[in-house]
């Protein structure tokens, strides 16, 4: 939806994934640390005022001021000044309580005209470029900072289509904007984002022709491919970057996966293939590291033994360890996705091998599942995904690993990590990034912060009352293409 509604300085070839400029008309630096964007004129807000430089600067450090609690925020890490923006209180639950930080605005970020502004980051960032795609790096409108509140209600952006209502776990309705002025419009008049509360109910919907895309087909419809005898010529599969992985809740949580042999064991203790086999009627690829293997400087095989399963070793490695002393495992899920069927198949694979109990774990709703999840009140294991923002084995690591990012569930850190990451995004050449990300990303073995699942393959379905559909490389629906028969 945010893809829909937003235009940022670059865009994403649906195909490929490729950066594509789009509000931005160049993006130039010769030290892959001083950047300047100089602006398209003429794209327009969905208020009808015109996008600025200082649109981006303004919303950039909003997302980045710690007292703002922006999880947007970290993406703006890389950008000088940044540190001077967060808080350092006492209390360690709300370090912002009582607390100001030293500035409210990044150093890094110069607006020099309306259609000019400069970026400086604190090292060099080699994929810089490539992240403004991301939808933290949209724009806001002067109108999100005169009521923030209203705009969380009524979302404005500058992309093809604009927000018009939403009914709460119901429905969200957007419409064309008639005064879009970029490339990457779509054919459609109105979209409307249906609810549900389970995939099952989604796809009934669209064999009904009530619905008219779905972008998740669920496992009982995977079952010897029914879902191709059920929409026959609508219905299509692509690899795309995303991946399934099982987190550990923080050991200050949950000290009972603390130890790395007990993450190790229980990865080891997972059937992948007769998983995907069972459940997924083999349109996954078990992982073996974790970065999807759409992305450049994707190398198989990271994880090593501790993806592949044996139930001799595994319980050796337990047993190593000490054993599980939490008398039973859980594996926490959201409720209204298709998670069920493999969370249980991956619970009975644990307790086969290991011999401890393992109970699946259902939670109403992806919002109560991420909320619980945020506030460190989810104990166990819990199932994790990762679609990327940005087609970079980067996106697969520091968002996620890196000590304090945004997306850490675990509250994983390594210093060693951290450091080879730093390094990966200071090279000028890209191979040597890359290998610098590899060599951090075969860290994670030795620590099993999250386990890697598998690499996912979309699959979508589609009514007979459409045509042109597409899955991006995100694996989203492609709304440039879309139409009406």
């Amino acid at each position: 939806m945010l893809d829909a509604i937003t235009a940022k300085l670059v865009h994403y070839n649906p195909e490929t994934a490729a950066p594509e400029n789009d509000i931005a008309d160049k993006i130039e630096s010769t030290d892959n640390q001083n950047f300047t964007v100089t602006l398209k004129k003429g794209y327009k807000f969905h208020d009808g005022t015109e996008v600025k430089s200082k649109n981006f600067v303004d919303a950039w450090n909003y997302a980045a001021y710690g007292p703002n609690a922006q999880s947007s925020g970290y993406f703006m890490e890389p950008i000088e000044g940044f540190g001077d923006l967060q808080c350092a209180g006492k209390d360690s639950e709300d370090p912002c309580k009582g607390y100001t930080p030293k500035a409210k605005t990044m150093t890094g970020l110069v607006v020099k005209d309306d259609y000019t502004f400069t970026i400086k980051t604190t090292e060099k960032v080699s994929n810089m470029p490539v992240r403004l795609g991301y939808s933290a790096f949209s724009p806001l409108p002067d109108s999100f900072f005169n009521d923030p509140k209203a705009f969380g209600e009524k979302p404005i952006g500058a992309g093809p289509f604009k927000f018009d209502s939403w009914t709460k776990n119901t429905e969200i309705k957007l419409s064309k904007f008639a005064d879009y002025s970029g490339k990457f419009g779509g054919k459609l008049d109105n979209i409307t984002f249906k609810i549900y509360q389970d995939a099952d109910a989604a796809y009934t919907d669209v064999q009904a022709n009530n619905l008219d895309v779905t972008d998740e087909v669920p496992s009982s419809a995977m079952i010897d491919d029914k879902y191709k005898q059920d929409l026959p010529d609508r219905n299509a599969q692509k690899a795309v970057g995303v991946i399934q992985t099982i987190t550990f809740a923080p050991s200050k949580v949950d000290p009972n996966y603390a130890d790395p042999k007990v993450r190790q064991a229980i990865s080891m203790a997972i059937d992948r293939p007769t998983i995907i086999k069972q459940i997924f009627n083999n349109t996954r690829q078990p992982a073996t590291g974790w970065v999807s293997p759409v992305v450049d400087g994707y190398k198989a095989n990271q994880c090593g033994e501790w993806c592949t399963f044996d139930a001799a070793k595994a319980k050796a490695k337990l047993d190593e360890a000490g054993g599980f002393k939490g008398g039973k495992m859980t594996i926490s899920y959201n409720a209204d996705a298709s998670h069920k069927a493999w969370v249980e198949a991956t619970c009975n694979s644990i307790k086969g091998a290991l011999g401890v109990d393992c109970v699946a774990t259902p939670v109403v709703d992806f919002s109560t599942f991420r909320a619980n999840i945020a506030a460190r009140k989810m104990k166990g294991m819990f199932r994790t995904g990762w679609q990327m923002d940005y087609p970079s084995i980067e996106n697969f690591l520091a968002p996620i690993f890196k000590t304090g990012a945004s997306s850490n569930d675990g509250d994983y850190s390594n210093p060693e990590f951290d450091k080879l990451l730093n390094e990966a995004a200071a090279q000028t050449d890209a191979a040597q990034a890359n290998a610098k990300y590899q060599q951090a990303e075969a860290l994670l073995a030795n620590d099993m912060p999250a386990i890697p699942m598998w690499y996912s393959t979309a699959t979508f379905g589609w009514s007979d009352k459409v045509t042109g559909v597409k899955i991006t490389a995100f694996g989203t629906i492609d709304f440039s293409s879309l139409a009406l028969k």
